[in-house]
């Protein structure tokens, strides 16, 4: 789950669209207790997915809860024990105790979003908090919190804190948010590229019609890979003796640097596959 690129959100009020949103080609799927539901319609959907959920899925399956500032987080905390639920996302995460404590209680990764003004205050607190498996960045709360009118380039210097953040405390790179229109997908794999530039490796998504396209956008182009690909193979065949490529030292961080673009191009399902 650390190494999924594409989050698919369920509202927690349909869950019959659950077996669909495994179907989907989604790296993890996450049931919404949050956003997607009314607040007339809370107790409803806690039900339903107490109903919905059973055994592990072959596709890892979260829970985006209600925020500890909301009504609803006890009665929401409830359901983390579930069969079922491989980790559960925090909105609007602002303490690392509540993380830690999420994570004894349940045994459960947490998945913290970082969408308010304080949450960025605390960041590396969020990140070093035991039971954080990785940072979700919330674009568009964060730009209400902030007063900011638009996205991108603009909360790009947040998105970098993320990143370092994630990096300082040993965790795989952050998640990007949400690309609001699921109708164009050429938009939803420009955005992904543009976040795996910035050093994310992951992206929510809004509708199934995104998984493809952020697929895409992470992963990387075909002349990277073939030039991975034959630094890798050099480098092997150098046996720890210098060598060059296309006049250029093959040194440690060119070594590196491929063998993190052929990650990128490896799935998590044939990540999971190989033989350990």
């Amino acid at each position: 789950m650390s190494r999924a690129r594409s989050y698919l959100f369920v509202p927690g009020n349909r869950c019959e669209r659950i077996p669909k949103a495994l179907a989907s080609g989604a790296d993890a799927v996450i049931v919404d207790l949050e956003d997607a539901v009314p607040p007339a319609e809370k107790e409803q959907a806690r039900e339903a997915v107490r109903s919905a959920l059973g055994d592990a899925a072959q596709t890892p399956v979260l829970l985006r809860i209600n925020g500890a500032q909301t009504p609803w987080f006890e009665a929401d905390r409830g359901l983390c024990n579930l069969a079922g639920i491989a980790g559960i996302v925090l909105p609007k995460a602002e303490s690392a105790e509540l993380i830690s404590a999420l994570h004894e209680q349940t045994g459960l990764a947490v998945l913290p979003t970082v969408e308010s003004a304080r949450g960025l205050a605390l960041l590396n607190a969020l990140a070093g908090a035991t039971g954080t498996q990785r940072l979700i960045f919330g674009s568009i709360d964060l730009r209400l919190d902030l007063g900011i009118p638009g996205d991108e380039p603009v909360l790009d210097p947040y998105r970098m804190q993320l990143v370092l953040a994630s990096r300082l405390a040993g965790l795989p790179p952050p998640v990007d948010g949400v690309t609001p229109r699921f109708d164009d997908p050429e938009r939803v794999e420009a955005d992904a590229r543009r976040s795996a530039s910035l050093g994310f490796t992951g992206k929510l998504c809004i509708h199934p019609a995104q998984i493809a396209p952020v697929h895409r956008g992470f992963a990387p182009a075909p002349e990277e890979k073939t030039w991975a690909q034959r630094v890798v193979a050099a480098d092997a065949a150098a046996a720890g003796r210098a060598v060059a490529l296309d006049g250029q030292m093959v040194d440690r961080p060119v070594v590196e640097r491929a063998h993190a673009i052929l990650a990128r191009a490896t799935t998590p399902a044939e990540e999971t596959r190989r033989p350990s």
